[in-house]
């Protein structure tokens, strides 16, 4: 699982593209499924859940196709993947 941090511009905007192009484009790397949550003390702050592993994730980002993607997103700024530090069984 990877967790990722990024701001937007327009969150709709962001949501359009991130379930069209953003999934193709993930499934191609061997995204498994993806999960977004609008953060509720900011509504340019957008956290994205992947079921991906890290191999795939940086396939995904050395992809030449991914900056044009994320201008169509609408990102703000750079992306921060949230390091994990402990997994636990549920």
């Amino acid at each position: 699982m990877i967790l990722t941090i990024v701001h937007v511009a327009d969150f709709d905007q962001f949501l359009r593209t991130f379930s069209t192009k953003g999934v193709e484009k993930r499934k191609e790397h061997g995204c498994e499924g993806s999960w977004v949550f609008r953060d509720p003390d900011d509504p340019g702050r957008v956290w994205a859940l992947f079921d991906w592993s890290a191999e795939d994730y940086e396939g995904f980002l050395a992809d030449p196709e991914i900056p044009a993607i994320a201008a169509e997103l609408g990102v703000q700024g750079p992306v921060v993947k949230v390091e994990s530090i402990a997994a636990y069984g549920s």
